[in-house]
C-alpha cells in the first residue's frame, strides 16, 4: 500500500506532535506516524510542563501558534512561577499536569487539526533517492540525496516530499534495570530497529546517549505527615496567551464553555500539592550496596547521561560526602494514586531501589508499581543539520527532538515546531523560519545544536542565552507572533489577540509617561510602602523604577492609576505586569538590544560557499577543521563555534573586504 502526503512525521512524542501540528496549520497536507495512538505526547519521566528556561520555550511555542501551552493550561493540577525572588529576565512558568488528561488533551488537538492524519505503525527505513544536480536547469555529473518517505514495518510505504524524524528514545532503545537488559523506547513498548541504519547509510553520523526515569509510588501507601508540603502559586498563570483553552473531553472535566468563564485566577482542573522529603545516610547506604550491579559503573551503559538531571547513583559518587539529596513527591494525576519521586532516578536492581527508598520517612510502607530505568538510544549528530533543523546531507529530512541530543518536553516540542514549520514551507517553496539567539530560546537552542553539537544530552537553562533580558516569559507574544502570523502559522484571531493586548501596554506606559507625581501629596504614602521621599515633583514611571514600588501597590495610593487599569476590558494582570517589567527595566533592555543589533552585523555577513578552508593558512588548524565539519552560514555562526578565535574572525572580515 502506498500513502502519498507532503510532510509525514515520525514519532508521536512532544516533538512529534508539534511538527505535525504546525506543518498541517500552514497548509501542508501532513501524516503523523505512531506506534500507539493512545500514547499521543507521553509524558514519558515526570508529569510536569515547564522550569527554569523551559518555561520561557513554552511561552514560546505558543505565541507561535504551538499547542503544549494550551494543553497544559487545560491539564494543570499545580502551577509556580519560578525564580521570583530574582529579576525577570529569570522567571520561569512550571506546571504539573495530569499525565493521563495531558495525552488525550493532545490527542484531541490532534484529532481537530486539519490537513493532518494518522496512522499507527513503525517506520522502519527511510526512503531515499539519488537525484542529479542542476545549475541554471542545465544537469550535471553531481548528484544530491533526497527524501522520498518511509517504509513501515506492516509494509506500507509513504511517499512524502519533506519527513520530519521525531523518535525520541525508541531508536534502538534498550533499557536497564540492575544487570537486566531489556529492548525498549520505554517500559512496556518496543524499539524502533532499523530506522538509524536506514538513516546512517548515506552518510549522517550517530551515536548512544542515557536517560533515565525514577520509581512510581502508590500514594496510599505515603505517610504525608512525615513529608514538607509545596503547593502551587495562590494565583496560577497560564502558559498560553490565548484564551479559552481547550479541556480533555472527560466526565470529570469542566466543559470548554464553564472553562471560558473561568478568570485569571482559576484553573480548570484541582489544585493538587507536592511534597518534599529528602535522602539520609541509611538511603545512601543501601544505595552504594548495589553500585557493583549499577550498568552506570559495571561497564554496562557506556553512552553518557544528562549532567544536570543525574540518577541518585551518580549524585552519591559525585558527592560522596553529602548526608542528604532533597526530593520531590508529585501526583501523576487527580484521578490516580500513582506518584513520581523526582530526584530518584536510577538503574539499581529493583530490590536495592526498593529498600533504599523505604528508608525515607514517610516512605517506610511505600508500594511501588515500577521501578526506575535507564535507557540507551541512538542520537544523530546535530551539526549535520542546518537551523531550519534539515539535514545537510538529505534535502527535505529534518531532525528534531531526542535524536538531535537533547533532553526535555519543551526543548523537543520547541524544535519540533521549527521543524514542522521549515517542512511545510518547503513543500510550498516559500522562504525559510529561522530565529536569532536574540529573538527566542528556541533559536538559542537550536544553535547551539547545530554550531557546537553535543556531547551529552543537551538541556536549557537561562544561562545559555547572552541576551535573557529580551527573551523573557512575559513579552514572547511581543517577539514571535507576528512573525508566526506572516507564514500563516498563527491565525487572525490569534494576532488580532496580541495587537490589542500591545495596545493596552503602551496606554499604560504612555499614562505613567505622563502621569505627574507631586512629592507633598505622595511621601507620607512612600514612607509607610518603605522607600525614600520625594524631593521634587516627578513622572509616575519614575516611582515604577523603585525597587519597593510597582503597579499593584501604586493602585493602592493613586486612584488615577487604578481606575485606568481597571478599565481594562481583560486580561489585566498580564498586561500590568508586562507594562511594569518595560518599565522598570528600560535601560536594561535598551542596552541589551544595542549589543544584540551589533551582533546582527555579523549575522548579515553570509560566509557559506565562500571558501575553502583548508587552503587558508593563517586561520588556526582546529579553526580550519571546524570550519570545515560545520560550514557555517554567517560570520556570527562561525564566532559560537568552539575552536574559533576572535583573531580568526578577523581573517575572516579581510578576506570578506576582499
Amino acid at each position: 500500500m502506498i500513502l502519498e502526503y507532503d510532510v509525514v512525521v515520525i514519532g508521536g512524542g512532544h516533538a512529534g506532535c508539534e511538527a505535525a501540528c504546525a506543518s498541517a496549520n500552514i497548509g501542508a497536507k501532513t501524516l503523523l506516524v505512531t506506534m500507539d495512538m493512545n500514547k499521543i505526547a507521553q509524558m514519558s519521566c515526570n508529569p510536569a510542563v515547564g522550569g527554569i528556561a523551559k518555561g520561557q520555550i513554552v511561552r514560546e511555542i505558543d505565541a507561535l501558534g504551538g499547542q503544549m501551552g494550551r494543553v497544559t493550561d487545560a491539564t494543570a493540577i499545580q502551577f509556580r512561577m519560578l525564580n521570583v525572588g530574582k529579576g525577570p529576565a529569570v522567571w520561569s512558568p512550571r506546571a504539573q499536569c495530569d499525565r493521563g488528561k495531558f495525552i488525550w488533551e493532545w490527542r484531541s488537538t490532534l484529532d481537530e487539526t486539519p490537513n493532518l492524519d494518522i496512522w499507527q505503525d513503525q517506520a522502519e527505513e527511510l526512503l531515499v533517492e539519488e537525484r542529479p544536480v542542476c545549475c541554471d536547469s542545465i544537469a550535471t555529473n553531481r548528484t544530491s540525496k533526497t527524501v522520498v518517505g518511509v517504509r513501515t514495518i506492516w509494509g506500507a510505504e509513504i511517499h512524502a516530499r519533506c519527513v520530519v524524524i521525531t523518535a525520541g528514545t525508541f531508536l534502538n532503545g534498550l533499557m536497564h534495570i540492575g544487570r537486566k537488559m531489556v529492548k525498549g523506547g520505554r517500559i512496556a513498548e518496543p524499539a524502533a530497529e532499523h530506522l538509524t541504519e536506514s538513516i546512517t547509510r548515506h552518510g549522517i553520523r550517530s551515536a548512544r546517549m542515557k536517560t533515565g526515569t525514577p520509581v512510581r509510588l502508590d500514594k496510599r501507601s505515603i505517610d504525608f505527615s512525615r513529608l514538607r508540603r509545596q503547593d502551587g502559586d495562590q494565583r496560577p498563570y497560564r502558559f498560553s496567551y490565548f484564551p479559552q483553552p481547550s479541556v480533555p473531553a472527560a466526565p470529570s472535566v469542566p466543559s470548554v464553555a464553564e472553562v471560558s468563564q473561568h478568570t485569571e485566577h482559576e484553573a480548570p482542573l484541582p489544585q493538587l500539592p507536592c511534597w518534599e522529603c529528602y535522602t539520609n545516610p541509611a538511603v545512601h547506604e543501601m544505595l552504594r550496596s548495589g553500585l557493583a550491579d549499577s550498568p552506570l559503573y559495571n561497564g554496562q551503559i557506556q553512552s553518557i547521561g544528562p549532567r544536570y538531571c543525574p540518577s541518585i547513583e551518580t549524585k552519591l559518587v559525585t558527592f560522596p560526602d553529602r548526608e542528604q539529596h532533597l526530593l520531590f513527591l508529585e501526583p501523576e494525576g487527580v484521578e490516580t494514586n500513582e506518584m513520581y519521586l523526582n530526584g530518584f532516578s536510577s538503574s539499581l536492581p529493583m530490590e536495592v531501589q526498593i529498600e533504599a527508598l523505604r528508608r525515607i520517612p514517610g516512605l517506610e510502607q511505600a508500594r511501588v508499581y515500577r521501578p526506575g530505568y535507564a535507557i540507551e538510544y541512538d542520537f544523530f549528530d546535530p551539526t549535520q543539520l542546518k537551523h531550519t533543523l534539515e539535514s545537510k546531507i538529505i534535502d527535505g529530512l529534518f531532525m528534531a527532538g531526542q535524536v538531535n541530543g537533547t533532553t526535555g518536553y519543551e526543548e523537543a516540542a520547541g524544535q519540533g515546531l521549527v521543524a514542522g514549520i521549515n517542512a511545510a514551507l518547503k513543500c510550498d517553496g516559500t522562504k525559510e523560519f529561522v530565529m536569532h539567539r536574540d529573538e527566542s530560546y528556541i533559536g538559542v537552542l537550536i544553535d547551539d545544536l547545530v554550531t557546537k553539537g553535543v556531547d551529552e544530552p543537551y538541556r536549557m537553562f537561562t544561562s545559555r542565552a547572552e541576551y535573557r533580558i529580551l527573551l523573557r516569559q512575559d513579552d514572547a507574544d511581543a517577539r514571535l507572533t507576528e512573525r508566526s502570523y506572516e507564514i500563516g502559522l498563527a491565525k487572525r484571531d490569534r494576532y488580532e489577540w496580541w495587537l490589542e493586548k500591545k495596545q493596552h501596554i503602551e496606554e499604560i506606559e504612555n499614562f505613567c509617561k505622563n502621569f505627574p507625581i507631586k512629592a507633598k501629596e505622595i511621601n507620607p504614602s512612600l514612607e509607610r510602602l518603605g522607600t525614600t521621599p520625594l524631593q521634587f515633583g516627578v513622572k509616575l514611571e519614575d516611582l515604577i523604577a523603585r525597587p519597593q514600588l510597582n503597579l499593584q501597590n501604586l493602585q493602592e495610593i493613586i486612584p488615577e492609576l487604578k481606575d485606568f487599569i481597571e478599565r481594562l476590558p481583560n486580561r489585566k494582570e498580564e498586561i500590568a505586569e508586562a507594562a511594569e517589567i518595560r518599565i522598570k527595566y528600560k535601560g536594561y533592555i535598551e542596552r541589551e538590544r544595542q549589543v544584540a543589533e551589533k551582533m546582527h552585523r555579523l549575522e548579515n555577513i553570509r560566509i557559506k560557499g565562500h571558501f575553502d578552508y583548508n587552503s587558508i593558512q593563517s586561520l588556526s588548524t582546529e579553526c580550519r577543521q571546524k570550519l570545515t565539519a560545520i560550514d557555517p552560514e554567517t560570520l556570527a555562526q562561525a564566532s559560537r563555534i568552539p575552536g574559533v578565535s576572535p583573531s580568526d574572525i578577523n581573517v575572516l572580515l579581510v578576506l570578506m573586504g576582499r
